[in-house]
């Protein structure tokens, strides 16, 4: 079971793609470019104070709103480890889980959880913070081999033997 621990971000219910990725700046070349104004509309100064390894914390709805593929793109390029939300948007669920970011489930530790505490999570099994253990539900196994190989292309990639 692979384990890791990281600073948590704490964020609300409902944080659409138009948050995690205002509009005006999808017309940059690149993710990287894009990567400053992550959060913007909510949290100017979040994107810059987001380090490798942490964790984002958020209530219901994560991902709602559009499908732009740029949301969980630029979330992963900020170095975010994993995403534990109350619930997420479907398609944002999908976008994010191809795109090689971990999502996990847990409407409890949002209630609970302060800004800037390290949490750890024992994937497919539980979140620990402050001697209190959060139960998750595994994910299903061919949705953790796309998250191994770092996406769904570099999955097919390595189902087919195609060199990356």
């Amino acid at each position: 079971m692979e384990q890791f621990s990281g600073k948590v971000w704490v964020l609300g219910d409902d944080i659409d793609t138009d948050i995690i990725m205002p509009t005006e700046y999808l017309a940059l070349k690149t993710v990287n470019d894009m990567r400053p104004f992550a959060f913007s509309p909510l949290r100017p100064e979040l994107a810059g104070q987001i380090g490798e390894g942490d964790i984002i914390v958020a209530g219901r709805n994560f991902g709602c709103g559009s499908s732009r593929e740029q949301a969980p793109e630029v979330i992963k390029a900020l170095g975010v480890r994993c995403v534990i939300a109350g619930s997420y948007a479907r398609i944002f669920f999908r976008n994010a889980i191809n795109n090689g970011l971990l999502l996990i489930e847990n409407a409890d530790l949002v209630k609970d959880i302060r800004e800037g505490d390290e949490i750890t999570v024992r994937v497919g099994d539980s979140i620990l913070y402050q001697d209190k253990t959060y139960p998750i539900s595994p994910l299903p196994q061919n949705l953790l081999d796309i998250l191994d190989a770092g996406g769904l292309v570099k999955a097919m990639q390595r189902l087919n033997g195609i060199g990356s």
